[in-house]
């Protein structure tokens, strides 16, 4: 008798399938493609799906980091450390060279940030290195702005946005057609979850940055939020440093990602609490995004991810 056999597809393999089919086409239809790696839990599982799409040959296109120079430590470890572990080439560029070029203004005051000087060192990146396809691990439960994101997400010669003006995706077909001077933004995530992330890592075994576990760290709390203490930070008489047990769900700018109080120090763990929660990561711990009702769409019009 013959058994039988179950060639049914959990919804993790249904995605990865999905994001190695995106990347896979971006390498046939572009010709200098490039992956934004900053050593979050995002770009981590893109990178994962990059070495799947293209094993056993190398990833043909480079790694590239926006640093606004107020990184956290254990994040750009993991991200310089991974990179060369792959072989992979790392573009990384610089807000800080921005700032001496005087193509941005620093800001300053209490709650200064280099965050939104990151668009401006991104399309500078991006012209300067002739990128015509810049995959992003942006996904469309994080923010309603980014829920309105094609997965070929057109840009104009000056690296705008209009949400108005989308090309239809049918079927999953993608027209990768562009002139001289524009370029895609590729999001082979749009369509997972937070969960499926801590998921999938669970799944692959994939290493993560410690930041992202239950850990002790210096915080002071400024609109509900914990930020860490750090000399890039100008706090106030009213903002009292002190020690808690945190992690962090999401990763960018220190001076702007909250953390929150947790004690999951495991993948499981983590698991466990993001299935209970109703706040999405950058909701309940980016200050970037409270600035304004429409503070991410303005950004991405500009030219923000």
């Amino acid at each position: 008798m013959l058994q039988q056999r179950d060639y049914t597809t959990s919804q993790l393999d249904v995605l990865e399938a999905e994001a190695i089919h995106i990347m896979r086409e971006v390498a046939a239809e572009f010709e200098r493609p490039c992956l934004l790696f900053s050593g979050g839990k995002d770009s981590i599982v893109m990178l994962r799906i990059a070495e799947k799409a293209f094993w056993p040959a190398p990833i043909p296109f480079p790694l590239m980091h926006i640093d606004t120079g107020h990184n956290f430590p254990e994040v750009l470890e993991f991200r310089d450390r991974r990179s060369e572990e792959l072989g992979a080439r790392l573009v990384v560029a610089l807000v800080q060279d921005s700032i001496d070029a005087g193509r941005v203004a620093e800001e300053t005051g209490r709650r200064a940030s280099r965050n939104r000087l990151q668009t401006t060192t991104l399309l500078d990146a991006i012209e300067d290195n002739e990128f015509d396809a810049v995959f992003g691990g942006a996904r469309r439960d994080e923010e309603k702005a980014r829920a309105k994101e094609r997965v070929f997400s057109f840009r104009d010669e000056f690296g705008q946005w209009d949400p108005k003006n989308q090309r239809p995706e049918l079927w999953n077909l993608y027209n990768a057609r562009i002139r001289k001077g524009e370029h895609i933004r590729v999001f082979p995530l749009s369509n997972w979850t937070e969960l499926d992330i801590w998921d999938y890592i669970r799944r692959e075994g994939i290493e993560i940055p410690s930041i992202y576990f239950a850990h002790t760290r210096s915080v002071f709390e400024r609109d509900g939020m914990l930020l860490a203490d750090s000399e890039f930070v100008t706090r106030g008489d009213d903002e009292p440093v002190f020690e808690a047990v945190v992690r962090y769900r999401t990763v960018g700018d220190l001076t702007i990602t909250g953390a929150v109080q947790s004690t999951a120090a495991t993948v499981e763990a983590i698991i466990e609490e993001i299935a209970a929660t109703r706040l999405t990561e950058r909701g309940a711990t980016r200050a970037d995004d409270r600035s304004s009702e429409a503070a991410m769409e303005d950004r991405k019009r500009e030219g923000y991810f």
